[in-house]
């Protein structure tokens, strides 16, 4: 795996944390806590309050919550095995394979993880109908964030 420049390894650092048994113990001990900031990394024009928070963070309280995450995150940088079950399909989609449908890709502009592109970059694996936009307004959760953005983008890719 290719690192990429410093400025963009260091909104990364969560995934690194998640990959230490200190992190897995950092999570555990404080699911909210890192949530919370990690939130406001991911999205920091976003005005979330306490209610919104809470109504996603009862997720948290599930007993598989911290197992889950960090198998995710270990997962992706392939220091777990993945689900049995999925093997295949999983072998099948490490190959790439391009995307037949009609798809529209989004991009927050204010993306605190992630800058928002052209979306030039991904372009090529895409044979079908294909749309990009930037959604303004928008962080690293833009469903959430800009809901009815999101939808008139899912809308408009379905009607066309």
């Amino acid at each position: 795996m290719v690192p990429a420049r410093p400025e963009r390894e260091v909104p990364l650092w969560y995934q690194y944390y998640f990959q230490l048994e200190r992190g897995r113990a950092g999570l555990a001990a404080d699911r909210r806590g890192i949530a919370r900031i990690l939130w406001s990394q991911w999205s920091p024009g976003w005005a979330f309050d306490d209610a919104c928070f809470e109504r996603t963070a009862v997720a948290f309280d599930n007993p598989d919550y911290v197992d889950v995450v960090i198998h995710s995150y270990r997962h992706r940088y392939g220091v777990v095995e993945g689900d049995p079950q999925y093997a295949d399909l999983q072998r099948r989609l490490d190959t790439l394979p391009v995307i037949t449908v009609p798809t529209i890709t989004l991009d927050g502009a204010d993306d605190g993880v992630t800058a928002a592109t052209d979306g030039s970059a991904s372009a090529a694996k895409y044979t079908a109908r294909r749309a990009y936009r930037v959604i303004p307004g928008a962080g690293h959760n833009l469903p959430q964030e800009q809901p009815e953005a999101f939808a008139a983008a899912v809308i408009d890719v379905m009607k066309a």
